[in-house]
Formats: structure tokens, sequence, C-alpha cells
């Protein structure tokens, strides 16, 4: 039952309805009488849709992201948009499928819309920058990247401190007595970018030579990450742990070991990235840096929402991920 099956049933028009709702305004009163009777009839309790339909102040936001399949994403929105929702804001999601093409045309909706502010979700929206005609569809709009950086007067940040965080997990290896690690990269974002520039800088500060020697690139995913296991057996480099960029990849690379003929973790420790659903039903269960999505998206939401309602609030925040250390290592 929503207000619009409300003022079907009550013989009147949703902007009566609302009026009642919001108690403003003049009602006939056997009008008045009908719609609280069908009110009553249904227990209804009205939404900030409804509240807002009179007063005409109900704000909107959009959230857009690269895939809505992916978990961690799923998390961050999902947070947001309750955040919003139970502040009457109306939440629109949007999937651009990394596309560039697809994001300008949701621009260009959501800017005619005339939406009160935007999260951008994934760091490949970081490559708006070069691309001025898009920003500039927007540029009314406080906008709110998740773990990105615009350098626009409008764009503002929650951001993943990556590289220290995967510098925690060389350290966590190496004091545990791992002595020759090897890093699986397998996407081409910023974040991406960031943990491998993480894992060298780690190994230089524990004076490891040639730690580039040790970084391996291979496909995101299951069937990525095995085809990695056996480049890395093949190249000769001694390993005794592998540290991935993402959990999907890191379950794929046990799983190519342990083909192999190599125990997890006795012979060698994998640890991957964002403490998803899978680090924990993988055998043995995965350790990984939890990016703590919920946070973010936390984080977000309440930075937006002070933008639009004028708030004092930062440009940039930033969290650290922390390690959940399981049977991997």
């Amino acid at each position: 039952m929503n207000i619009y099956d409300i003022a079907a049933e009550a013989g009147t028009s949703i902007s009566t309805v609302s009026r009642v709702l919001n108690n403003k305004g003049n009602v006939n009163p056997q009008i008045r009488k009908r719609v609280e009777e069908v009110l009553k009839k249904y227990d209804y309790k009205p939404s900030a849709i409804a509240r807002g339909m009179v007063s005409k102040t109900m704000k909107s936001i959009a959230i857009l992201t690269v895939d809505v399949r992916v978990t961690h994403y799923a998390r961050m929105i999902y947070v947001i948009e309750q955040e919003f929702s139970n502040q009457g804001y109306n939440v629109t999601v949007c999937n651009t499928g990394g596309s560039i093409g697809e994001c300008d045309r949701y621009f260009k909706i959501l800017a005619e819309k005339q939406i009160d502010g935007l999260v951008l979700i994934g760091s490949i929206f970081n490559n708006l920058i070069h691309y001025p005609q898009i920003i500039a569809r927007i540029k009314q709009i406080p906008v709110v990247m998740a773990n990105g950086h615009v350098d626009s007067p409008n764009f503002y940040s929650v951001l993943v401190d990556d590289t220290k965080a995967i510098r925690t997990v060389v350290d966590y290896l190496l004091d545990g007595g791992r002595k020759n690690l090897v890093y699986v990269f397998d996407l081409e974002n910023d974040s991406a970018q960031a943990k491998r520039r993480g894992f060298v800088e780690g190994l230089k500060l524990r004076d490891v030579p040639q730690p580039e020697s040790r970084v391996f690139t291979a496909a995101y995913g299951l069937e990525g990450g095995m085809r990695a296991a056996k480049e890395i057996i093949r190249s000769g480099i001694p390993f005794d742990g592998v540290v991935c960029g993402e959990d999907t990849t890191a379950i794929g690379v046990m799983k190519g070991l342990k083909k192999q003929g190599y125990r997890v973790p006795e012979d060698v420790a994998v640890t991957g990235c964002n403490n998803s659903p899978e680090a924990q039903l993988c055998e043995p269960e995965l350790t990984t840096l939890d990016n703590k999505p919920e946070l973010l998206g936390g984080m977000c939401a309440r930075l937006l929402r002070d933008t639009i309602e004028k708030k004092a609030s930062a440009v940039s925040v930033a969290i650290q991920p922390e390690l959940v250390v399981r049977q991997s290592t």
C-alpha cells in the first residue's frame, strides 16, 4: 500500500493525501475524514517520499559504481542508501560497468534531475580528471569519492590507505619468519597501483634487494590466481609467501599452489585483500585486509550530507584497513 493506493481508495488526489499526512493546507473535512479512514484501515505509515510531495523539500542523491555485483561495493552502497533513506532522501543507484561513456550519460541525466549530491564508488572514477567536459556537467553538485580523488572544487574524498595496508602485510609475514615474498598484481586501477607500491616499499624498508622483480602480473579472479601460481613456480624465484591485492585472486593462488603440491600455510603463506565472505569459505581460511566497506560507506554518506546541508566538513578523510589473520598464514 502506497500513497497512490491511498489516494485511489479515498477518491482524491495524491497531493490531498500528502496534505493530510503533513497536516498542512486546506482540506475539505469530508475528504480529510475519508483519507484518514483509509490510512487507519491499512495502518499506513508515510514514507519520506510521501511527506515530501507537498513541501517539495525532499532531497535526492545518486550513487555511481563500477559494478554493483562486487561484494565490497555492494556493502558500501547498502550503508550509503540506508543512511540517506533514513534521513528522508531519495536515492538512485547507477551501474556504469566501468565505462566513461556510461558515466557521462548518467551525469547528464542526474544533472537534469537536479540531484543534491553524488557518491562515486570505484577508483576508475579518478580518470574523470582527464575528461573536463564530463566534470563540467556536475560542477554545481557536491561529489564524494570512495577511495578516490579528483582535483576539482566540488569533489570530496574518503580514502583508504592501501599502500600502508600492504606494508603492514609485508611486515607481518617477514616478522613471522617468512623470508621470500612475492606479489600478485591483478588490477590496473589506482587502488591496485597503491597496493603494489606498498609491497615494493615494504620490501625496500626491510632491505630486500630488487623488490620489483618479485611482482607478478596476473588476471583478476580464480583462474588468474591459479595461472599466477604456476608462473611464480616456473620463474624459479624462491618464495614462501604470496601477497595478493584481491581475495578472489588469492584464493586462486592457493588452489594453484595446492595443485602443484605446495601446502598452505606450511610451505607458503598467502594473503588477500577486502575481507570478502569468500575469504572465510575457502580452505584454509584466508588472511586478508579488511578495508572496512561499511565504515567507508558511512563516512562517505556523512561527508556528503554535511556538505549538502552546509555543515562544516573536511575535504578529505582517510581510514586504515585492518589485518585479519586466519589459517592461510
